[in-house]
């Protein structure tokens, strides 16, 4: 398992290195939550061990709040940290770098880790229930007979 801070670092780094912008914090918890979903789909087990939570504009990483603000992020990462994650960041990337913060906020208020997470809390209001790793593996399965299903169609690569 990869350390979060190596994970989101990359993550900072790597959309400053490819569209010459420095990450907003919503889309960075979002391209977290979908790193960590993915490696759920690819590895079948967590990329790193943090909890996000359900706020109100989808999935956060408290840690991750505290880093953004006091902008200490590692300006350098393992080589061999990586290798790692690469094929999994460059699926994330890929699929979800490109939209815009909003669209990412509205593509995990789908996801059944989210809404499970927000039981019983007001639209409007943040909250503070933990999304259990169990929910985002669901919805990681779900993403992988998507694909599946869509390979078979000829219609995109298998995981």
């Amino acid at each position: 398992m990869e350390d979060l801070m190596c994970v989101a670092s990359y993550v900072y780094n790597r959309y400053f290195g490819e569209f010459g912008l420095k990450i907003d914090e919503m889309k960075l918890h979002k391209l977290l939550y979908f790193a960590q979903r993915e490696s759920l789909i690819q590895r079948q087990e967590p990329l790193f061990d943090a909890v996000f939570y359900g706020w109100k504009f989808g999935p956060i990483l408290k840690e991750i709040r505290i880093a953004y603000r006091d902008d200490s992020f590692y300006t350098s990462i393992p080589s061999e940290v990586v290798d790692r994650i690469t094929p999994i960041m460059d699926k994330v990337f890929e699929e979800y770098a490109g939209k815009d913060s909003w669209s990412l906020s509205r593509l995990t208020h789908g996801e059944y880790a989210w809404k499970n997470s927000r039981i019983g809390i007001p639209d409007g209001e943040n909250g503070d229930l933990p999304m259990k790793l169990e929910d985002i593996r669901m919805d990681a399965n779900r993403i992988r007979e998507r694909r599946e299903m869509l390979s078979q169609l000829g219609l995109c690569q298998k995981v």
